[in-house]
């Protein structure tokens, strides 16, 4: 071992109690120096979680030694998985498997002085213990944020082990809590990193345009280590900037600075080249500039009023029933949204894996993203503001220096309630302190119906910028009026988002589009063209998002013959063919022009 047994000691303490607090993670893992464990994982499936237990120890990875020695389990002749990737759709028997499955990889790692090392998680759910040459590195909650651990101290020359234990079991006080509404994959679903830093590294930044401004850059660096004060430089050598500073004694500086930049939008998905320089760790990213803000009821990127011709998608892929991860699954899903015509993605429901953000970026797509904060929740629970925090900073740590992302989103169809209005006001504040730049938004279906209206008074409106609602008239709740004759009131001042509408239709159905049992593609299709009909009517609604570009899977979806354990509501079939109202709802997106747009919300103030 690289420390002698007493530092082992004391190294095993120290990620103990790192354990229980956990750890942040650096910023733009894919810009640092990193090694790939990625492959095929030994893996233990242990449906009666023994392994924690004292007896069994699956962590320690135990060797018999003598002719009466034996353990119970065994790495080395069970199977395999691939990761990143589900283990839900990789083996036949754990399709349905809520429990713990262990996991083991071995690297060789050559150690060099002055240099820190790190293990990172694109995202593994649901509760993860790592543990490394036999020593725990940390634990984890949450499903689909990154987390790290600094390994440094528990590493070898040579060969090491790395054993993950996952755990996947739904909770009535987990973050989404005990149902929901799509597959619970479990497994390590995103790539896993070594990362290698020198002993003061670059761990944070944040740079961005100034709220309100077009010209003007600011943001913050934050170094890790011992050498705390450090001049660094940021560069942007396209735009003809150069900007000097120096971290205080605390390892953090703010800056701001004037620059001459094109902004990003979806015509002209502009990124730059931005390096980050200091004393001792270089770093540079893509980033992209623009301004999001709203003004009345309108939602201006950079400027302009722009209306959301938006889509919801899930992190999976149908064709193979199993979670998104690479480059390939995010270009499918994004290549089919662009075709339909949108400009805008609801990351639905959770924040989903860094491929897709980062590649919607480039194809200039504006996203919201948000936390899994579903339904069932009980917000009357002492920790429930601890975890939702944990969760709100995480996702705004890994994406905040993506411009794509105007929304950031707290939660999905909770229940007005003074505990939820609490909890939520407290997340709002939260977010806002974290990032002052993006606008917040929450989808609720709590409005009221009164003959041929409908009213927005949901009490969380108020903590809201832009108002998002879902509502599903033709298809949960019968239409009370005509679609033309229906009337949208809101008691607040703001934008609104049709977050989710839609219905069911298993695709190469045919039946009458008057009938929702036929669950034909002609009734999805007609519920669709009726919404489009209902939204012309709406004048506060600045963007449409329908409930969903995919079929995806869901043990909520039971009928036997037209659904099958899957939620029919995609546009595109789970063997990807599309349906009737792919092309209704391509047709509506075709014929509003943002520019045309913009003239006539102009025209309208």
């Amino acid at each position: 071992m690289r420390t002698s047994n007493l530092l082992l000691i004391v190294a095993a303490f120290v990620v103990s109690f790192q354990s229980i607090k956990g750890q942040n993670f650096m910023e733009n893992i894919p810009g640092r120096n990193k090694t790939s464990i990625n492959g095929q994982w030994k893996i233990i499936i242990d449906p009666y979680d023994r392994g924690m237990t004292d007896w069994t120890s699956i962590w320690k990875d135990r060797k018999p030694t003598g002719k009466t020695d034996f353990y119970e389990y065994s790495f080395e002749e069970g199977p395999s998985l691939e990761v990143p990737g589900d283990w839900n759709s990789q083996l036949p028997q754990l399709k349905y498997y809520e429990g713990t499955v262990w996991y083991k990889r071995s690297f060789n790692k050559n150690l060099l002085p002055g240099k820190r090392v790190f293990i990172n998680f694109g995202a593994a759910n649901y509760f993860t213990n790592v543990y490394v040459n036999n020593i725990e590195a940390g634990y984890h909650e949450g499903g689909f944020t990154p987390f790290q651990f600094e390994i440094t101290e528990l590493l070898n020359e040579g060969e090491n082990d790395v054993i993950v234990r996952v755990n996947n079991e739904r909770k009535v006080d987990a973050i989404p809590a005990l149902h929901f509404d799509w597959w619970n994959y479990g497994g390590l679903t995103r790539e896993v990193y070594l990362i290698e830093t020198p002993e003061t590294y670059i761990d944070d930044y944040f740079i961005q345009l100034k709220k309100g401004s077009s010209d003007q850059i600011k943001g913050w660096i934050k170094l890790a280590g011992e050498k705390s004060s450090q001049e660094f430089k940021i560069s942007i050598h396209e735009a003809k900037v150069v900007f000097t500073g120096k971290t205080n004694s605390e390892s953090y500086a703010e800056f701001e600075f004037k620059a001459n930049i094109s902004l990003w939008s979806p015509e002209n998905p502009k990124l730059y080249k931005v390096e980050i320089l200091c004393e001792t760790d270089s770093l540079s990213d893509e980033i992209g500039f623009r301004t999001i803000e709203t003004n009345g009821l309108d939602i201006l990127l950079n400027g302009n009023p722009v209306f959301l011709k938006g889509i919801n998608f899930h992190e999976e892929v149908p064709q193979r029933s199993g979670r998104a991860y690479s480059n390939a699954d995010a270009l499918m899903l994004l290549n089919w949204s662009k075709e339909l015509g949108c400009n805008f993605i609801r990351l639905a429901h959770y924040p989903q894996n860094e491929n897709i953000v980062r590649m919607a970026e480039r194809m200039g797509f504006m996203l919201w993203e948000e936390i899994p904060l579903w339904q069932g929740i009980n917000f009357s629970d002492k920790n429930i503001i601890s975890k939702t925090r944990i969760l709100l900073d995480e996702m705004i740590t890994r994406d905040k220096n993506r411009c794509s992302i105007i929304l950031w989103g707290m939660s999905n169809e909770t229940r007005p309630a003074p505990d939820r209005d609490h909890v939520i006001t407290q997340m709002v504040q939260h977010t806002r302190e974290a990032d002052p730049t993006r606008l917040i938004t929450s989808a609720f279906d709590e409005v009221s119906y009164e003959n041929n209206t409908v009213t927005i008074n949901d009490t969380l409106s108020r903590q809201l910028d832009v108002l998002a609602v879902n509502q599903y008239l033709g298809w949960y709740k019968a239409w009370p009026a005509k679609p033309t004759e229906m009337v949208w009131k809101s008691e607040f001042n703001k934008p609104l988002i049709m977050s989710e509408f839609g219905a069911e239709a298993l695709y190469g159905i045919s039946g009458p589009d008057d009938v929702a049992s036929s669950w034909s593609e002609e009734y999805q299709a007609k519920v669709f063209t009726d919404q489009i009909q209902m939204f012309k009517q709406i004048p506060f609604l600045k963007g449409t998002c329908p409930w969903l570009l995919t079929d995806f899977r869901s043990p909520f979806r039971m009928h036997p013959v037209f659904q099958n354990e899957w939620n029919r509501k995609g546009l595109v079939s789970d063997k990807g063919f599309r349906k009737k109202a792919w092309y209704v709802l391509k047709d509506y997106y075709n014929s509003i022009d943002n520019d045309t747009y913009h003239n006539s919300a102009i025209k309208a103030e």
